[in-house]
């Protein structure tokens, strides 16, 4: 029922707040009236619906995530110019009333004035000034977030995170656990640059070090320019790492099925040329002082439309009852509530990449928002559900353009803690 509503009013307001800005526009070109010609009325209410069905269904239809993202990141880089010419015509609109209250005093002081209170609703025209700064205004976010972008993809982030659980061994109390996902080898232009990230993940002297996948972007033969940079990712623990989506060769066009196959063999050997464990279904028992804890690691199993599901969990957990702690490596987030949570409770903590947070968006330590979360419910950071976790990192490369608003590329440190969260309510 709420989302019915939502279906129809969301539409109605977006609507409402165009016709708003299609008058600013008239009054910022008054002397050049073509905001008032039929073509521009035409192009200006097509751009609009548009945008609005695109929104909709990007958010309550069945499209390709990577079709959500795109359309999403177009409708709310328009939405921020919109709100930002929006506030001075609100602006404006307040300077206005406020001319017709201090008219309508003067007239009350006048007596010999004519008592028609009709002056009160004559048009007061809209300040040019004002409207042609509203445009510049908008205008001018969007040219530094197309200056900056690129920036961002090299500023690579710590998150340290604490994650707490009962039943840890005590031997692993403390144990620091790095992780880092999305590397898309393909993408990068400077291998210069992306060292930087590297070397920040190695000052951190992480334990043990997780990679949960999209090494490249759809063949093998990408990850051949950094080899020697990831290669210094190490850990005393060892460095685990899974497949995402993107490294199955999926979206490369092969000439027969050998040369996919041969592209996933050269994967598999990617992953050992770079000294990681690549773990495809199984797990590994990770010991300290005799105490054990499990690391699962599964194949891509995606929930929405396009993703494939390759991932077995049942031969991942199989002889694994005996394990306190079993944390699981799983590229695509929306398998914790498809599959973990209803079917594998044993499941302590999952760690996940793969939205990149669609590289848009705010997150500070209070606050964060992407038009991603419209796609997926766990998309960056750490998420509860009773007794089991998920972290979501937003990756340590980028996709598509070639650049990070607000949303940066991330290592995340976690510390393992024998204990209950104190912050946790059930």
């Amino acid at each position: 029922m709420l989302q019915a509503f939502y279906i129809i009013t969301l539409p109605l307001v977006l609507l409402a707040i165009d016709y708003y800005i299609l008058q600013g526009l008239h009054a910022a070109f008054r002397k050049r009236p073509f905001t008032r010609k039929r073509w521009f009325a035409i192009i200006y209410w097509f751009s609009s619906i548009f945008l609005i069905t695109i929104m909709m269904l990007s958010i309550y239809g069945n499209l390709s995530v990577g079709a959500r993202g795109a359309f999403l990141f177009l409708f709310f880089i328009t939405l921020l110019f919109k709100i930002f010419y929006a506030l001075f015509i609100i602006i404006d609109d307040i300077r206005r009333a406020i001319k017709r209250i201090i008219k309508r005093r003067q007239k009350r002081l006048e007596p010999t004035q004519p008592t028609s209170d009709d002056w009160f609703f004559e048009e007061i025209p809209r300040s040019d000034f004002l409207m042609k700064a509203g445009i510049l205004a908008g205008a001018v976010p969007l040219y530094l977030l197309k200056h900056n972008m690129s920036k961002g993809i090299y500023d690579y982030q710590v998150k340290n995170v604490k994650l707490y659980l009962p039943n840890l061994p005590k031997a692993f109390d403390g144990l620091r656990v790095g992780q880092i996902s999305d590397i898309h080898s393909g993408s990068f232009h400077s291998v210069h640059n992306m060292r930087g990230g590297v070397d920040l993940l190695m000052q951190q002297k992480a334990d043990m070090i997780f990679f949960t996948g999209d090494l490249v972007n759809s063949r093998t033969e990408e990850v051949n320019r950094v080899v020697d940079v990831f290669k210094k990712v190490r850990a005393p623990l060892g460095v685990y790492s899974i497949l995402g989506n993107h490294d199955y060769g999926d979206y490369g066009n092969w000439p027969t099925p050998a040369a996919k196959e041969k592209n996933m063999q050269d994967m598999y050997q990617a992953h050992k040329n770079l000294g990681w464990d690549l773990l495809i279904d199984e797990h590994r028992r990770i010991k300290i002082d005799g105490q054990e804890l499990g690391v699962l690691g599964i194949g891509n199993w995606g929930e929405l439309s396009r993703f494939p599901k390759y991932g077995k969990m049942e031969k991942a957990v199989a002889g694994t009852d005996d394990l306190p702690v079993k944390l699981l490596l799983s590229h695509d987030p929306s398998h914790w509530r498809a599959e973990v949570i209803p079917k594998y409770p044993q499941i302590d903590v999952m760690f996940s990449g793969h939205t990149h947070g669609m590289q848009f968006g705010v997150r500070t330590n209070d606050f964060q928002w992407s038009p991603i979360e419209y796609v997926y419910q766990e998309w960056a950071g750490l998420y509860r559900e009773k007794h089991q976790q998920i972290y979501v990192n937003v990756g340590y490369g980028f996709l598509g353009y070639p650049g990070r608003i607000g949303i940066l590329p991330e290592i995340t440190i976690f510390e393992l803690k024998a204990a209950t969260d104190p912050n946790y309510k059930i």
